[in-house]
C-alpha cells in the first residue's frame, strides 16, 4: 500500500519518533533516509512511503498517534 504523508499537526512534532515510525513501518527504509523524510514533512512538503499491507492497521494507527495527516494511495 502506497501513503502520502501529508503533514504534521503536532504543536511541538517529535522529529526522532516521527523518523523512527517512517523506518519502522516504510518497506526498504533506511533510518539516514527516514530522517530526511521526516524533515521534508515537517518543512511542509508531502511525502510518498510504501508500506506492507499485512501491517497496514497499526501502520494508520502509528501516524495518528504522531498527528501526521495522511492519503492513501493505493
Amino acid at each position: 500500500m502506497k501513503l502520502n504523508l501529508l503533514s504534521c499537526d503536532a504543536i511541538r512534532p517529535d522529529r526522532r519518533a516521527i523518523a523512527k515510525c517512517i523506518e519502522e513501518v516504510a518497506t526498504s527504509m533506511s533510518a539516514s533516509l527516514a530522517q530526511e523524510l521526516t524533515d521534508i514533512l515537517l518543512e511542509g512538503d508531502a511525502v510518498d512511503i510504501e508500506v506492507a499491507d499485512k501491517n497496514s492497521g497499526s501502520v494508520l494507527r502509528s501516524l495518528r498517534k504522531l498527528s501526521i495527516d495522511y492519503e492513501i494511495i493505493e
